[in-house]
């Protein structure tokens, strides 16, 4: 067999915004994904249904694999010929051993392929303002190590030899041993009042930034209790944060925010919050997928004229319509003059996407609300109507119809089912992290987060979430299931769940 390929790929400071393009079209196309700690979980979501993913993660003290076997694995995995994706926090060649395993795959003399990545300095100096160089006060740029190899003898850091004007320097690894660096530089002859940031978890949402100068710095460090994996920058620039930081004023930064919708539903609540500042785990813990019997849909579409109404009751109902429709038409106008209705803003936005109006749309996104206002146009009696829903639809909206004397028609087009989250990584972030929140948009989404409570129980240290839902159907699933609704969206829409998230949650709440 041919042998593979290895991309060794940086995937930058941790914000899923910052992955390369070239980092995500070759994590789509990889046979086996071998992923270290700092690697966000939503970049996991990108490999293809067929492909490997191994964790190799290390963290302070704590090494899931040796460096040895991470490079016996990749060579094996190069041998039986398939493409293989070293995903390394950060940028492979700065401090990330990348050099060391490029060396292991020519001895081997396997093909490989470097991809950079945004390296955690960078990241931290755009995301807490601290610019690294500036002109008229810095043309020079310094990286350290504050953790070098254990097993050697001396350093190779000399201390006394770093500039100390006209200079940025910045420390990766450095939080544990930081009383240490700091005397050493402060021996070298660093002034006391030098400009200091220490940025931990940089560009991320939970992102904290301790500023002070190099002769306070290690009491407000214990104050703050800075932790790893924290970026330390030293020179006149690190003054500059308070004035330049952006990402510290965006109204849910240092909030970490769970969004428990299907994978492709969560992206646009995702990038809502995340455009506030909030990090986002994505806990899919339902799946959505298109679910047409191929007989009703050729009964339903050659019988589509003969509809007096269209009704959607969500927007995944819309799409997956959508598609089926296309699939048998090829023009919009093919609809002809049916009336269409919309459970809620939301579905009614999705609907609008094709061009096309909607006549109806309740005031609460509800199936009751929708019932009423379909009554009220007069319509009903006789009327030929089409519901498209899933298959956990509830019930209440055919009923009601019925009673209005329309003939009711139903349409499954996707299916609902629950996800297994045992070993998904966004889980483990979880378990281990915690967050402020967890939200909740479906009723079979608080079932399923119900049904595996047990593999997503937090471990110690990790932050205790408030319980959010999207509006009272979702709400009263939760009070079945015996869990509190610490916020409900004044509507069943996205906007009006964000808008409410950032009066609980925002800066200065």
């Amino acid at each position: 067999m041919a042998k593979g390929v290895i991309y060794l790929v940086g995937a930058g400071p941790g914000n899923p915004g910052l992955l390369t393009l070239r980092a995500k079209e070759l994590i789509e196309k990889a046979d086996t994904l071998v992923y270290d700690y700092l690697v966000h979980p939503t970049f996991l979501q990108f490999a293809g249904p067929n492909c490997e993913s191994i964790y190799v993660g290390k963290k302070a003290g704590r090494h899931s694999v040796s460096q040895e076997e991470i490079e016996r694995l990749l060579v094996n995995h190069a041998m039986q010929g398939k493409a293989v994706v070293r995903l390394k926090g950060g940028d492979p060649f700065i401090f990330g051993r990348g050099s060391e395993e490029v060396r292991a795959l020519q001895k081997a003399g396997v093909d490989f392929e470097v991809v950079p990545g945004i390296t955690a300095a960078i990241g931290a100096s755009a995301y807490s303002g601290t610019p690294l160089t500036q002109r008229g006060v810095n043309a020079t740029l310094v990286i350290v190590t504050g953790h070098e190899d254990p097993e050697k003898a001396e350093s190779m850091i000399d201390w006394k030899s770093l500039p100390q004007e006209n200079a940025a320097i910045c420390i990766y690894m450095g939080v544990s041993k930081l009383p240490g660096i700091i005397d050493e530089l402060l021996d070298a002859g660093f002034a006391q009042d030098t400009p200091i940031a220490c940025v931990e978890w940089a560009t991320m949402g939970h992102q904290r930034v301790c500023r002070g100068k190099l002769g306070t710095i290690v009491e407000s460090v214990k104050s703050f209790k800075l932790q790893a994996p924290s970026i330390i920058i030293i020179g006149e620039n690190a003054a500059m944060g308070e004035e330049l930081s952006w990402f510290e004023k965006k109204p849910l930064q240092g909030r970490r925010l769970v969004v428990t919708r299907s994978q492709g539903q969560a992206s646009e609540l995702s990038q809502k919050l995340e455009l506030l500042g909030a990090e986002v785990i994505g806990l899919p813990l339902i799946e959505i997928s298109k679910s047409i019997d191929p007989e009703t849909q050729k009964d339903v579409f050659d019988e589509l004229g003969s509809y007096d109404w269209l009704v959607f009751s969500s927007p995944n109902g819309v799409r997956f319509f959508f598609e089926a429709f296309f699939e048998t038409f090829n023009d919009i106008r093919s609809l002809g003059f049916i009336r269409i209705a919309a459970v809620g803003q939301s579905t009614a936005k999705e609907i609008e996407k094709f061009f096309v109006s909607v006549e109806v749309i309740p005031e609460e996104a509800n199936a009751d609300s929708l019932a009423d206002a379909l009554v009220e146009t007069g319509s009903m009696d006789s009327a030929k109507v089409l519901v498209v829903a899933g298959n956990l639809g509830r019930e209440t909206l055919y009923r009601r119809l019925d009673e209005a004397r329309a003939i009711v028609d139903k349409f499954v087009v996707y299916k609902t089912e629950p996800t297994d989250l045992s070993d998904h990584p966004s889980a483990k972030m979880f378990r281990e992290q915690g967050a402020d929140a967890i939200i909740f948009t479906s009723s079979s989404g608080v079932k399923s987060f119900v049904d595996q409570v047990g593999s997503l129980k937090l471990e110690e240290g990790a932050l205790h979430p408030k319980t959010i839902s999207i509006g009272p159907i979702t709400s009263a699933s939760m009070q079945e299931q015996g869990m509190p609704v610490d916020l409900q969206a004044k509507e069943a829409s996205l906007d009006s769940l964000v808008e409410g998230i950032i009066k609980r949650f925002g800066k200065g709440q």
